[in-house]
C-alpha cells in the first residue's frame, strides 16, 4: 500500500495541472509541439488524464494492473522523448548564473526508471490486501507476500 500511495500521489501531483490549470496545460501542449509529438493538443489531455486518473486508481487500489501499465507507457514515452538527451542523472546542472548558483536543465532518466520499477512491482504483484481489486476478488488484488 505505501508504494501505491507514493506513486499515486506523485502522478496526481503531475497530472492535476495538466488537466485543471489552463496556463500549465497550454505550456505543456507547446512543449509537446516543440518535441514534435503528433497531435500535441490531444496528447496533452491524454497524458494529463493518464497521470491524474491513473494515480487516483493506484491510491484506491482499483484496476491497479491496468493503471500501472498505462503509467509505464506514459513514463517510457517521457523517458525517451524528453529525458533521454539529458543522460542518466536526475540533477542536470547546465551552467551557473551570475551569482554562481547552478542552472538546472531537464532531468535525466533516473527518476523515470525508479517510477517504472515501482509500477512494474504493482503490475506483477497487484494492489495488495488493502485495495478495491482485492475487495472485489480480482486475482491481481491478492496479497503478494508469502504466507
Amino acid at each position: 500500500m505505501p508504494l501505491r500511495l507514493i506513486l499515486g500521489g506523485a502522478f496526481i501531483y503531475h497530472g492535476f495541472p495538466k488537466l485543471f490549470d489552463a496556463a500549465h496545460h497550454t505550456g505543456f501542449e507547446k512543449q509537446l509541439a516543440g518535441l514534435r509529438v503528433p497531435m500535441p493538443e490531444i496528447m496533452a489531455w491524454v497524458v494529463g488524464i493518464v497521470e491524474f486518473f491513473g494515480g487516483a486508481a493506484l491510491i484506491l487500489g482499483a484496476l491497479v494492473s491496468l493503471a500501472s501499465l498505462a503509467l509505464i507507457i506514459n513514463m517510457m514515452f517521457a523517458m525517451f522523448k524528453v529525458h533521454w538527451p539529458s543522460g542518466f542523472a536526475f540533477v542536470n546542472v547546465t551552467g551557473q548564473n551570475e551569482a554562481g548558483q547552478p542552472i538546472f536543465g531537464i532531468p535525466g532518466i533516473e527518476v523515470n526508471l525508479v517510477f517504472i520499477a515501482g509500477l512494474l512491482a504493482l503490475l506483477i504483484g497487484g494492489g495488495g490486501r488493502a485495495s478495491i481489486d482485492c475487495m472485489v476478488g480480482g486475482k491481481k488484488g491478492r496479497d503478494p507476500s508469502p504466507k
